[in-house]
């Protein structure tokens, strides 16, 4: 029997269990505009940390968005800081109210984390991708495709949480980190893919299907 799981980021517990201390205290002081402020402040924080199950496809061979948001980037780009090579960039922006748990596009072997700080630019600009503070994780599938997944900090994000460490086996649609309060997930695919998803589309982590490997 499946063992039932509070559908909420462990990471969300101290801000969430804050905010309620802090609105309990207003409520006992009665303070109730604080309280109500304090109380909404709460509810939001209680959903931005919300961690669904998703529904996964079985299908061979598929890869699946790694973040609830919108497809902001889809560029044949030559990546010349994590896979070396020839790719297509495929960017997801997450904003305040997207599910913000990260899962795995698709199964593999962990080989390589980059980790780089970096700036706190709006995580859908240009500048923003290239300067922001970053962690990639680079997988090695199977067959011995090498994809990288990058979880980039933005404006308001200033905290990138990755639970994956190398040598770790992933399979797809895993959790594997979060990043706090919006930003943006990009990956680097191999020629070969089929891309299934377009500009301004928006995606479900886990659940819609980014392409296959041809």
């Amino acid at each position: 029997m499946k063992e039932p799981r509070i559908p909420v980021a462990q990471e969300g517990y101290p801000f969430i269990g804050f905010a309620a201390f802090v609105t309990l205290l207003f409520t006992i002081a009665h303070f109730h505009l604080f309280a109500l402020v304090s109380l909404v402040i709460t509810a939001f924080t209680l959903y931005f940390f919300r961690d669904p199950s998703r529904i996964f496809s079985d299908e061979k061979d598929v890869l699946v968005s790694p973040a609830d948001g919108k497809v902001i980037v889809i560029d044949k780009i030559f990546d010349d800081r994590f896979v070396k090579e020839h790719v297509y960039k495929v960017s997801i922006f997450m904003n305040v109210f997207n599910v913000h748990v990260n899962r795995v596009p698709f199964s593999g072997e962990v080989t390589q984390i980059h980790y780089a700080p970096g700036r706190f630019y709006s995580a859908d600009s240009e500048r923003g991708a290239l300067e922001n503070e970053t962690c990639a994780i680079i997988v090695k599938t199977d067959n011995g495709r090498r994809m990288a997944v990058a979880q980039v900090a933005g404006l308001i994000a200033r905290r990138i949480v990755c639970w994956a460490q190398v040598g770790d086996r992933l399979q797809r649609g895993s959790r594997y980190g979060l990043i706090r309060f919006g930003s943006r997930v990009d990956l680097y695919l191999p020629l070969q893919v089929q891309l299934e998803v377009k500009v301004g589309q928006k995606v479900r982590a886990g659940e819609t299907i980014l392409g296959y490997f041809s």
